[in-house]
């Protein structure tokens, strides 16, 4: 059986993915439709063929997209972990006569309903890596299975061993903590604390006052996450990426719920606003060593 998955972005929502397509893999031919910058991640941890794509590129570029949905052709089913229009249209054009996708109780936007003809429902109340093992209607739970192929996927970033990981940048203004109760926290933890930084967010690392790290890959960011003796932050794709290399982390939760969108493996190690105030700002510095010192010990 050939079987398109669709999962195109973000970082951490393709490594939630991650564990539902291994338990795929024995009953099919896997290929992943996911976003350019992800292709390696998703090649070497899940081992599975990927089509690459751009799609805010597409309206200039309409030729790439074009061969990117004759690659999807030719499959049995397609399998939309996404849940929004895009994918599920996506899975339309592929051709797959079955078409799997979230029911209308957790589907992200409900127009994509009409591009599925098999609709699954999941208990939104667990974690989304228990969702999408759901969407993929099997009962291997332990997402640990996906854990083996992770050392295959850091690339060398020498220097940057044993550091406290801070990881000051979030996706959405709202789960970013203060960047002065990162100062304070960078002041206490001393020399190992590093702070991580992606596109756009080296200023916001330098206002830390720690170690900077350099300029990254993928692969090298994951390098340094997997070195680090704990790794620090907000609900964000690298906190998750440390969680699946086996790192330990302390994560940050304020407007997202921990228990659906936390650290999968370490969800106990989560400081969670989400119950009360929904503000991280209401998250103190106190608070994170605290939790800090006791993962540590661990």
């Amino acid at each position: 059986m050939k079987l398109l998955v669709l999962r195109l972005s973000a970082l951490g929502d393709v490594i939630h993915t991650i564990p539902a397509v291994m338990t795929l893999k024995p009953e099919a031919d896997v290929t992943w439709v996911v976003e350019a910058p992800y292709r390696e991640l998703v090649e070497i941890v899940a081992g599975v063929k990927t089509i690459p794509v751009r799609m805010k590129r597409w309206p200039n570029e309409p030729r790439a997209g074009i061969e990117a949905i004759r690659a999807m052709r030719g499959v049995d089913v397609a399998i939309d972990f996404q849940g929004l229009i895009k994918s599920a249209v996506l899975a339309r054009l592929s051709g797959a006569k079955t078409r799997i996708g979230f029911d209308r109780h957790a589907i992200r936007e409900k127009p994509a309903l009409l591009f599925t003809n098999r609709k699954i429902h999941v208990d939104t109340t667990k974690h989304v890596v228990d969702q999408n093992l759901a969407l993929a209607d099997t009962k291997a739970v332990a997402a640990a299975t996906a854990l083996q192929n992770w050392d295959a996927f850091p690339q060398s970033v020498p220097g940057y061993e044993g550091s406290v990981v801070l990881l000051p940048g979030a996706g959405k203004a709202n789960k970013l903590w203060p960047v002065e109760r990162f100062r304070e926290l960078a002041k206490r933890i001393g020399p190992k604390a590093l702070a991580v930084w992606g596109p756009g967010e080296r200023e916001l690392a330098e206002q830390i006052g720690a170690r900077i790290a350099p300029a990254t890959n993928l692969r090298e960011l994951a390098w340094i996450l997997q070195k680090a003796e704990l790794v620090i932050g907000g609900d964000t794709g690298p906190l998750h990426l440390a969680d699946a290399l086996g790192t330990k982390v302390v994560g940050l939760y304020g407007p997202t719920d921990p228990r659906r969108n936390g650290p999968y493996h370490q969800l106990e190690h989560c400081i969670d606003r989400f119950r009360t105030t929904k503000w991280m700002e209401s998250i103190s510095v106190e608070e994170v060593m605290n939790l800090l010192e006791k993962v540590a010990a661990e």
